[in-house]
């Protein structure tokens, strides 16, 4: 029986030293994901979001509400960036997304605050994701309690004594009860298709590959192009049995509303399938083996998850994590469906979120099919 030596065991230590420095791409992303992890979890994740854009709808234009509009300017969590005219236009505001508040000043807000009358102040949030609205909400009241103490001096010094001198109401539409399932069950649609079709495709015919069966296949008459979709086709009837049983479960387990139209649902879900599915194919062709495709495939499925606005609200984010963000198609894949569960969107209100995913699915299949031929041929 041979005794233990140093020597064979940094023999074979060298080996392992070897074979990874042959295998660069397994140690680029030993090296790259855990900076990507710190860089993301570091930088870019924000559980406070501040600079929130916000609509200001104002019927009086005396001293104090210019005041109360100077105060939430000068906070960190409100940045002023429309006035509108119309409750019609600020509820459209609302639904589109482009505004998180609304707040809204009645018309004799300046005279109900001289008779001491607490005049209120209606603020509409759109609270498809508490985790956003929370923090800016409650430093909303706060702002009522001090706003108007420089300003309520000499004889309305009395109004200082009331605390406070204005009330906050608070409309949050969409999840008024701020339930958080109702956020993050709809998001889990596209966590999930993209965590599975990625993976799925790329371990599929990279293992292919390895067994040497992909060969055989393409000695018959079968084109390329033939057989990439004939492995897509399966992957995609996966992905809606996947969409289908989510649905289910949002409605029945979880209580999630679903306001707008499931079929609408299911056509932009067939984008975003083959959006991944592109995605895995150019991953299979790039990866030599089966680990380095899941690798490839993590590479990509933290981000998406991470910097689409799933977990942590998206305007938290500093703006190149934003810009990211933005160019991922979960991104734009979330907020299709909260908006049609949540907010019943149809194809009008969705379409400045498709185009970008309609971008990104044609940019993905350009380069998995000329990846994909290129490997083949």
């Amino acid at each position: 029986m041979h005794r233990f030596t140093f020597h064979r065991l940094w023999a074979i230590v060298l080996k392992e030293f070897i074979q990874m420095k042959r295998d660069r791409v397994t140690f680029g992303m030993m090296v790259g994901i855990p900076l990507m992890q710190l860089m993301l979890f570091g930088f870019a994740i924000n559980s406070d979001p501040k600079h929130l854009p916000t609509a200001i709808r104002s019927a009086d234009q005396g001293p104090f509400s210019r005041a109360l509009v100077a105060a939430l300017k000068q906070s960190d969590y409100f940045q002023l960036v429309r006035e509108t005219q119309s409750e019609a236009e600020a509820a459209r505001l609302l639904e589109l997304g482009e505004v998180q508040f609304v707040i809204n000043i009645p018309v004799d807000f300046s005279r109900q605050l001289l008779r001491g009358e607490r005049p209120t102040v209606l603020v509409e949030a759109d609270a498809t994701d508490p985790a956003a609205s929370g923090p800016a909400l409650a430093a909303a009241r706060t702002i009522a309690a001090s706003v108007l103490d420089r300003d309520l001096t000499g004889p309305l010094a009395r109004l200082r004594s009331k605390a406070p001198p204005l009330d906050f109401q608070i409309h949050a539409h969409y999840n008024p009860e701020n339930i958080t399932q109702f956020n993050v069950v709809p998001g889990l649609m596209g966590v999930v298709l993209t965590m599975t079709m990625v993976v799925i495709t790329a371990l599929a015919i990279t293992r292919e590959r390895e067994r040497g069966t992909m060969e055989n296949l393409l000695a018959t008459p079968v084109r390329p192009f033939e057989v990439m979709v004939g492995k897509i086709l399966p992957y995609i009837a996966v992905g809606y049995i996947q969409v289908t049983l989510i649905l289910i479960a949002a409605r029945y387990v979880f209580g999630v509303p679903m306001v707008g139209s499931l079929a609408l649902i299911y056509a932009v879900a067939l984008l975003f399938i083959a959006a991944n599915l592109a995605v895995g194919i150019t991953f299979s062709t790039l990866a030599k083996n089966q680990l380095q495709a899941v690798q490839m495939a993590f590479f990509f499925f933290l981000p998406s998850i991470l910097l689409s606005g799933f977990m942590f609200p998206f305007r938290g984010m500093p703006e190149w994590a934003q810009w990211i963000g933005s160019c991922l198609p979960n991104t734009h894949f979330l907020r299709i469906v909260r908006g049609i569960l949540l907010k019943g969107s149809g194809v009008a209100e969705i379409t400045p979120e498709l185009w970008p995913l309609l971008l990104f699915l044609a940019v993905a299949m350009t380069i998995g099919v000329k990846r994909y031929r290129q490997t083949l041929d």
